[in-house]
């Protein structure tokens, strides 16, 4: 079962349970997922329906920051609610020690050309671990992974 019929049997759900809020974020949800598809004219990946889901947490995340410093924290509240469900929807996301792995497994990758790759060549080992990352499956948040990434660099 895909994201998007997992979203669409669970817009059912709250419907019948009155649940207002997830209904109508599910909706969101939804309607994010038919516009890609539509722009995009054929069936999205599930890759392609994560890398959305992400994208909508990520705008979530700065909407709490942002309700946080206006003093609203009824607002950052049901943003942070919100996350909480789309969340829900994506495969677990990768711990510090796991993404740490994938960091390293990369620059050694990288280091058998020749020389370990230094501060420089945060660019190229960056796109190799996320590639890493999405070929396992997993899920990473990109600043996570730059910190880490930049603290394995320096060593």
């Amino acid at each position: 079962m895909t994201i998007g019929e997992k979203i669409q049997t669970d817009i059912v759900v709250a419907m019948k349970a009155k649940d207002e809020h997830r209904l109508t974020t599910l909706r969101m949800v939804k309607s994010a997922l038919k516009n890609k598809e539509i722009d995009k004219r054929e069936k999205l990946t599930d890759a392609e329906e994560s890398q959305i889901l992400t994208t909508l947490i990520k705008q979530r995340k700065e909407s709490v920051e942002s309700f946080t410093k206006g003093g609203r924290p009824e607002l950052a509240e049901k943003e942070q609610v919100e996350i909480g469900m789309i969340e829900g929807y994506l495969p677990q996301a990768a711990g510090e020690d796991v993404i740490r792995g994938v960091v390293q497994g990369a620059i050694h990758t990288l280091s058998e050309g020749g020389s370990k790759p230094g501060p420089k060549e945060m660019g190229t080992v960056m796109k190799v671990v996320q590639q890493r990352i999405l070929a396992d499956g997993l899920r990473a948040d990109g600043k996570l992974v730059s910190e880490i990434v930049k603290a394995e660099l320096a060593k």
